[in-house]
């Protein structure tokens, strides 16, 4: 259950980056909904990291979160904001994904 928390926090993650890069692009009105979106994200991202650091240790869980956003945060970046996908962007983020799985393997 703890490692569903943290994937699941890792996502919030990711919602509350793609939040500001949205907050960004729009104007004022349009803007305060992005910020309350990821000032909501932040909260339960941050929530469910601490719930799931309950079980699994920090340094693991923390690695895995923070790898999970940003994954997720770079697909985000080029299959919604367009940023380039180059090769080595693509091949680090896939080591990246290699090291999440790892420390999940040998992790309690």
């Amino acid at each position: 259950m703890s490692w569903f928390l943290l994937i699941i926090a890792g996502l919030f993650e990711v919602a509350f980056a793609s939040c500001l890069a949205r907050a960004r692009e729009v104007s004022a009105p349009e803007s305060y909904w992005w910020f309350g979106g990821f000032l909501l994200s932040l909260t339960l991202s941050m929530v469910l990291l601490y719930k799931a650091t309950q079980v699994i240790p920090m340094g693991s869980a923390y690695a895995v979160w923070t790898g999970i956003g940003a994954v997720g945060t770079v697909l985000i970046g080029i299959f919604v904001f367009r940023e380039p996908a180059t090769f080595w962007r693509l091949f680090f983020i896939s080591t990246l994904i290699i090291s999440i799985v790892g420390l999940k393997m040998v992790t309690k």
